[in-house]
């Protein structure tokens, strides 16, 4: 039995052109419309409903360990980006168990 594969930016357009009777070339805007502004907005936080956030967060500095050699290493603080999936997907996806 394969397992089934992620879809492509490819098919994810052409679904929501054809679900909303869009052009391909529409729905291509619309997906970079989105991340235009995902991007630009991810500093406050930005949500899309029933789906999740994407949020800055702050990591402190920690010790770690180079895995080649296993000497301590000093690993600086930085801000990464997160997405945090929404209950409503997670239970959606994973049929509400824990």
């Amino acid at each position: 039995m394969a397992a089934k594969k992620a879809m492509t930016k490819g098919q994810l357009v052409g679904h929501f052109a054809e679900k909303f009777g869009l052009t391909r070339a529409q729905s291509t805007e619309f997906f970079t419309e989105l991340a235009r502004v995902a991007s630009k907005e991810a500093k406050n936080g930005f949500t899309i409903p029933d789906l999740g956030k994407l949020v800055m967060v702050k990591r402190k500095a920690r010790m770690g360990r180079n895995p080649q050699t296993g000497q301590a290493i000093h690993i600086p603080a930085k801000t990464v980006l997160k997405f945090r999936i929404a209950k409503a997907c997670k239970d959606a996806v994973l049929g509400g168990k824990k």
